[in-house]
């Protein structure tokens, strides 16, 4: 059985499943990370957001997952949305569960920073004053 798990969809992410994923009895710890769309950014208020993957967005996903797990000997899971998100939402679950907590809060920090930095997804934001821009390009 593999120690990661990396999905990319258009579906709504259910961190229950991440975490489900990651822990076994040996785990005295699961950290999950919520990405979730706020109403604003930069003092600019925010309405909606659209995500778009690189079709090869999900290997890169696995690519961190896999990097974080190899380095801490922990499960890893992570899902990242794609398409119209409303406020609210949850763009982005990341999951780690370990013995103890200090490792999982570590490794959950390093997979997000990894995705950040390196997973192809790109994000439109609509801005309340009807404008759109793109982030991160």
């Amino acid at each position: 059985m593999s120690d990661t798990l990396a999905v990319v969809t258009a579906e709504p992410l259910d961190a229950d499943t991440f975490e489900a994923f990651v822990l076994t009895s040996a785990d005295g710890a699961v950290v999950t990370f919520r990405g979730v769309v706020r109403n604003h950014d930069h003092g600019e208020a925010v309405s909606a957001l659209e995500y778009e993957a690189h079709p090869e967005a999900e290997g890169f996903l696995a690519a961190c997952c896999a990097e974080v797990s190899n380095a801490s000997g922990l499960r890893v899971a992570a899902g990242h949305r794609t398409g119209s998100l409303q406020i609210g939402d949850v763009a982005l679950v990341a999951s780690v569960a370990a013995p103890h907590r200090a490792e999982a809060f570590a490794a959950c920090e390093q997979l997000v920073e990894l995705i950040k930095q390196r997973v192809p997804i790109w994000k439109r934001q609509h801005l309340a004053d009807g404008v759109t821009e793109w982030v991160g390009l």
